[in-house]
Parts: C-alpha cells; sequence; structure tokens
C-alpha cells in the first residue's frame, strides 16, 4: 500500500490549484468553445505535470535524473523558436489578404491597435520588472501567442511560461474581453454606422508580390522581425502563388492542427506549480489583460479620431478599430457580431477582417520592434 500511495504525501496545494486551472481551461475549450484547440491539451497539460513526481516533466531523483517528454518538446520546439515559426507558416496559408489589398488605408487601424502594447512596457518597467521582462510581457496585449512566445524565448525572459499562457488565454477570451471596452468608449449611434462594402479587383501579381514586398520592407525597419513575419508570409505566398495548393492544404490543416497540439502541450509544460502559483504570476496575467484592453482602446479611438476629419456618409464605423488585435479571425468575427446586434442590416465582416489581418502583420512587427529596440 506505500509503495501504491506513498505519493499523495508529495502532493502540494499549488499543485492542486493548478488542477483547477487545467479543469477551468477544458471546461472553457469544451462548454463555451474558447478556442479548444489551444484551451485543451493547455488544460489537460496543466494537470499532467502537476502531479506529483509527474514523469511528464524532468524530475530529479535519488536515482538520477529522469528527462521528462515535455521538457524534451520543449528543448526541440520552444526554446529554438521552432514551432511558433512553423505555426505562422500554416496561419499565413490560411489568411486572405484579398479585402486588405482592396481597401489597403486600413492597414492602418492595424498600427494603431498595438498602443497598448507600448503603454504596458512602460507600465510594467514603472512596476519593477527588469526591462526584458517588460517587453515580453506586453507583447501578450497582442493576443498572439506565437509572437508572444517568439521575444519572451529570445529575452531569454524568467517569466516564459506565465507569459505564454496569458497570451493564448486572452486570445480564447476575445469575445468577453473586447465587447465591454468596445461598448465603453461608443455611443449606440456609432456602432450603428453603417459601411457598406464596395468589393475591388485585386491581381493575382499583387497577391503574389504582397508577401514577398511586406518582408522586405519590415526586414528593413525591423530586422528582427524577418523571422516571424517571413515564415507568415511564406505561407501566405504558398496560398497565393497558385501552383502549389497541395503544400497550401497541408499548412493550413495538418501542419498547423498538430503544431496547435503540441504547442499547448508543450506551454502546458511551463505551467508547473512552482512557477505558476506566484504573485508575479498574477501581476503578469493583469498585465496582460491591460495591454489587451489598451490594444483594444487604442484601435477603437483612433477610427473616432479619424472621424472628427470625415464627411457624413463617409464616417467609419469605430468598432473596426477593435480589430485591429492579432486575434485572426476571432477579433474580426466579434466586431461583426456586435454590429448585427446594434442593426441586423449592419454587416461590418469584409472590414473588420480586413484590419484583423492587418492586426495579425502589425502585432509581428511590433514584436520584431521591441526585439531589436532591445538588443
Amino acid at each position: 500500500m506505500q509503495e501504491l500511495f506513498g505519493n499523495l504525501w508529495n502532493l502540494q496545494w499549488q499543485q492542486v490549484v493548478m488542477w483547477g486551472i487545467g479543469g477551468l481551461l477544458i471546461w472553457l475549450a469544451i462548454k463555451k468553445e474558447m478556442e479548444p484547440s489551444l484551451l485543451l491539451p493547455m488544460g489537460f497539460g496543466a494537470i499532467l505535470v502537476n502531479l506529483p513526481l509527474s514523469g511528464a516533466v524532468t524530475q530529479v531523483l535519488s536515482t538520477g535524473t529522469e528527462v521528462g517528454p515535455l521538457d524534451v518538446l520543449f528543448d526541440a520546439g520552444i526554446a529554438n523558436e521552432l514551432f511558433p515559426l512553423l505555426l505562422f507558416v500554416g496561419i499565413g496559408a490560411m489568411i486572405d489578404f484579398t479585402p486588405l489589398l482592396s481597401n489597403p488605408k486600413l492597414m492602418i487601424f492595424g498600427a494603431a491597435a498595438q498602443f497598448g502594447i507600448f503603454f504596458t512596457l512602460g507600465a510594467a518597467t514603472l512596476m519593477g520588472f527588469e526591462l526584458k521582462d517588460a517587453a515580453s510581457i506586453a507583447v501578450i496585449g497582442a493576443a498572439d501567442g506565437p509572437t508572444a512566445i517568439f521575444v519572451a524565448n529570445t529575452l531569454n525572459s524568467q517569466y516564459l511560461g506565465a507569459i505564454m499562457v496569458a497570451a493564448y488565454s486572452y486570445m480564447a477570451l476575445v469575445p468577453i474581453v473586447q465587447p465591454p471596452v468596445i461598448k465603453l468608449l461608443t455611443t449606440q449611434k456609432e456602432r450603428r454606422i453603417r459601411m457598406p462594402y464596395e468589393k475591388g479587383s485585386v491581381s493575382q501579381l499583387t497577391k503574389i508580390l504582397f508577401p514577398i514586398v511586406v518582408t522586405i520592407i519590415a526586414g528593413m525597419v525591423a530586422p528582427a522581425s524577418v523571422a516571424l513575419v517571413g515564415f507568415l508570409m511564406f505561407g501566405n505566398l504558398l496560398r497565393e502563388c497558385g501552383v502549389l495548393n497541395a503544400l497550401s492544404e497541408t499548412a493550413q490543416n495538418v501542419l498547423a492542427n498538430l503544431i496547435t497540439i503540441v504547442l499547448g502541450l508543450t506551454v502546458a509544460g511551463q505551467m508547473t506549480a512552482d512557477k505558476f502559483v506566484r504573485p508575479d504570476t498574477l501581476l503578469i496575467l493583469a498585465l496582460g489583460l491591460v495591454a489587451f484592453v489598451f490594444d483594444t482602446a487604442g484601435g477603437v479611438l483612433f477610427a473616432k479620431l479619424l472621424n472628427l476629419f470625415l464627411p457624413e456618409g463617409k464616417k467609419l464605423n469605430p468598432m473596426i478599430g477593435a480589430a485591429g488585435i492579432s486575434a485572426f479571425p476571432m477579433s474580426g468575427r466579434v466586431v461583426n457580431k456586435m454590429g448585427l446586434e446594434e442593426d441586423n442590416q449592419n454587416f461590418l465582416l469584409m472590414y473588420s477582417i480586413s484590419v484583423n489581418v492587418s492586426g495579425q502583420i502589425a502585432s509581428v512587427i511590433a514584436g520584431g520592434l521591441i526585439l531589436t529596440l532591445m538588443a
């Protein structure tokens, strides 16, 4: 009996707390359908690694060191940024830039919605975090898990686990966090502004040149962003070139799904009780929320500012500015849903998705810019 149940004496209350967090993530994934492909592996993994003397993570025992498979995966795919970059290939293959290219002025909203990153960078620094940690925490606001992992790992932040969990959690919580912020900053009249969509024509050559040109420009402005932007745009080039449909389908489905599963479990490998149940981790989660809220607010307020100079009939629905974060396509769908709730004939999907796509590019460049500044 001692051999069978002796491990119970190694159980700590912090580990039980992590079981609860893991259960919450699984509940959100299944019952609320909040990014189940991310939260389900993360939730189960959080329980997996917080069992006493769990064989899933490395354990130092009297008989020697037993290396856990999740630590092997971490070293193979997170420590060298491989998994986030491969995921960007799949994301790039999923994105259709045609609506954005037919209305390129919407790209500016992606930049405006990165305000929260730089605001939180200053706030975290004032709170006593080291600059590299403050920068890593700030990128949570982009609601872009792969970028947050890439930046935090490159800067060797000691809070990598908490940052990864916060980034992916806020991606999933877009439908909960964004609507109250949007409603707080807009009037009902503004939310009912209609924006009739006029489809523009985009040539095949433009679609092919776009990922190449964006990569070159990003590389010249923020060299540290080349890996992030380059892999994202390579995936898009697979989609648009017209001769590699099989590779594009593989990147969108098989590659993206496989990396998402492995990434979710690997992220959970960092959710051990000793790293997670700490006051500074809770502060990081709070700062990540601040960054996310200010990113959303920055996009909305920028649209309201533009409306001051636009004539009647040409005004923008300021809600589309909120879609400038990187949580694609969740944020674009949230904005469209809110528009329909205010006016069942107010279809904002093409505008909000276009802004959402620009936010995907902007967040990656913002992450690279922070790396360049830190260097």
